[in-house]
């Protein structure tokens, strides 16, 4: 009669840990489809660049790096552009831009920046000589 009365509670617990998983399973994934819903989408396109550069279309899922080092997201390789030379990164709903310090500076729509700047759809950002557009879907 016991190992009746185990081989139940063995069969229960196993049974709750199977609705417990799916349950936390299903919470996530609704965590997931939230944000991704709720959030804008952002792109970055090269439209002016090396032949290797033209073309390129970067989704932007979390910081991306612009500059010559081979570590960057986006690798310009010319004298004009900082190892690490702007940052893109989202906060929010939001694109924004930062140059790193780099020595001769970041372009947004033909203008200099010298702090953090907020993106709007279709604007022109301006590294070395490659020139990149954001875009928001």
């Amino acid at each position: 009669m016991i190992d009746l009365v185990l081989f139940a509670g063995r069969i229960l617990l196993v049974a709750l840990l199977y609705v417990f998983l799916y349950s936390a399973m299903k919470t996530g994934i609704g965590l997931v489809r939230g944000q991704r819903r709720d959030a804008a989408i952002w792109s970055i396109d090269v439209e002016k660049g090396t032949k290797a550069l033209r073309g390129l279309h970067v989704d932007i899922l979390g910081p991306v790096v612009v500059g010559r080092s081979p570590s960057s997201d986006i690798v310009i390789n010319e004298p004009f552009v900082s190892a690490t030379h702007a940052r893109f990164t989202l906060q929010g709903p939001a694109l924004v831009l930062e140059d790193l310090g780099s020595t001769n500076g970041t372009l947004v729509n033909g203008h200099p920046i010298g702090q953090p700047v907020t993106l709007r759809d279709g604007d022109e950002v301006q590294v070395g000589d490659a020139i990149m557009r954001v875009s928001r879907r």
